[in-house]
């Protein structure tokens, strides 16, 4: 058994074109672990030829046999398989439960509504909870009548779960619904209803979040309430902000000066100044962002040191300042980090570049043109911190897009010819799939409330500004 599991595994890693016919003819062995083994590399292969065995696999008479279908159906992402993973949702073992739950969340067909809420009151708290995210991500309006109800879920995972769903759908009594989970009595909760009211940028949450805060005990929720608070963008929030730059807790700190940065709080420049050097290396970092949208040109010479910090995310912070806040003069320095080791210095680098309009750093670009990297991979957690906070970076997937942009500032500045053809040949290279998707755009780009351009769009961006007086 061993054995024959052990070679599973081989064909699962190799994923060649013979393995896929292999893992079939093992979804009929007779051992169910086996079986299981197969279903599982399936999915994890997204061999689509195989949905038809795999929803034969989920009448498995071995419950783990069942859910692994289940979860391979779901990775497929083939909404013909909507009605048996359905007829799964009544499956006697709550884990199948579950991951059908989860596989309909993958497939998003909004036609599983009524199949999903019907197991809301699942005796099951994680068969509940994987419907309420499943419910979320469909964003039907027939379900907030039943996550309104879950919020009063004896199991915090799912009232957590249903106050994030209805943050996503977006009711129009949303704070209402919010406002009194922020003293919820379990940690989870407590963020989520903050984080709620700051995504939907819940201007009547303002106060409460004010009030919540003297309150607030625990540091893992501390910086969910002030990230909030910068995301509403109500000026009344700066005075409580600026009691927290200073805080005990690190991450508290990183969050107070990154609301004072999104509310462009002048405030926010005297303390940010100061923590330029603080110990913590999150906290120069979230410091020299913030300088970036507060301070003043005059603020380079404290923002270059920074450039030769150890760590990565002062390193980004500083890059990101010097861009906005248009130092010219800095480019030079900049220029070297186009090789940084750290995708976040990368990208942070291509955009202020680009900002600063530094034509000398053309070539530098065009060999990141090169070697694009349109494709998105997986969030890279770097660093975690205080329990409610991980910071996570997919820079390398935004890279290729940064660059695109950039180069189309230096042409649209300069008319470049070099550019333009350079410009041309990588748009040749994409499907119009790709061109059009969303660009995805550095930090400062993303505007909340705004949907980004097509990468298509960004790419005209390259194209001469029209003589004036042209038709």
């Amino acid at each position: 058994m061993a054995e024959r599991l052990r070679e599973i595994r081989d064909w699962i890693a190799r994923g060649g074109d013979d393995e896929p016919y292999r893992l079939m003819e093992r979804l009929d062995d007779d051992e169910s672990l086996l079986r299981q083994a197969a279903a599982w590399g399936l999915g994890q292969l997204k061999v689509h030829r195989s949905r038809a065995a795999l929803e034969r696999a989920l009448r498995d008479p071995e419950s783990g046999v069942r859910r692994s279908a289940a979860g391979a159906l779901g990775a497929l992402g083939d909404r013909r398989s909507r009605l048996v993973l359905e007829a799964a949702l009544q499956d006697p073992n709550a884990r199948v439960r579950e991951q059908a739950a989860w596989a309909l969340w993958a497939l998003a067909d909004d036609r599983s509504e009524s199949a999903l809420l019907a197991c809301m009151d699942d005796d099951d708290p994680a068969v509940r909870w994987s419907v309420a995210v499943a419910l979320g991500r469909l964003g039907c309006p027939g379900c907030i009548d039943a996550l309104r109800l879950a919020r009063g879920d004896p199991n915090d995972r799912v009232r957590r779960e249903a106050l994030l769903a209805l943050a996503h759908l977006h009711p129009p009594d949303l704070g209402e619904l919010l406002h009194p989970f922020l003293a919820d009595p379990a940690v989870r909760v407590r963020i989520a209803a903050a984080v709620g009211l700051g995504e939907r940028r819940v201007r009547e949450g303002v106060p409460w979040l004010l009030e919540r805060l003297p309150k607030e005990t625990d540091a893992r929720v501390l910086p969910s309430l002030l990230v909030a608070l910068g995301r509403i963008g109500d000026p009344t929030a700066v005075p409580a902000l600026l009691g927290f730059v200073s805080h005990r807790t690190s991450w508290a700190r990183v969050c107070a000066l990154h609301a004072l940065g999104d509310l462009n709080a002048p405030e926010g420049a005297a303390p940010a100044r100061e923590h330029l050097s603080d110990p913590v290396w999150s906290v120069r970092g979230a410091a020299a962002e913030c300088l970036g949208g507060v301070g003043v040109p005059a603020d380079a010479d404290l923002l270059l040191p920074l450039l030769q910090d150890r760590q990565m995310w002062p390193r980004r912070g500083a890059i990101y300042a010097l861009g906005r806040l248009g130092v010219v003069d800095a480019a030079p320095r900049l220029r070297v980090h186009l090789g940084d080791p750290e995708p976040e210095v990368r990208l942070a680098t291509i955009w202020s570049l680009g900002h600063l309009g530094d034509v000398a750093s053309r070539d530098g670009l065009l060999q990141l043109l090169d070697a694009p990297e349109s494709r998105v991979g997986e969030l890279v957690t770097f660093a975690e911190g205080d329990g409610a906070i991980s910071l996570r970076s997919d820079a390398h997937d935004r890279i290729f897009d940064a660059v695109v942009q950039a180069l189309g500032r230096l042409d649209r500045a300069h008319h470049d010819p070099v550019i333009e053809k350079a410009l041309a040949r990588a748009r040749r290279r994409l499907s119009a799939k790709e061109l059009g998707r969303p660009a995805r755009l550095p930090a400062p780009e993303i505007q909340r409330g705004r949907e980004p351009p097509t990468l298509a769009e960004l790419f005209e961006i390259g194209r001469p500004l029209p003589s004036p007086g042209a038709a």
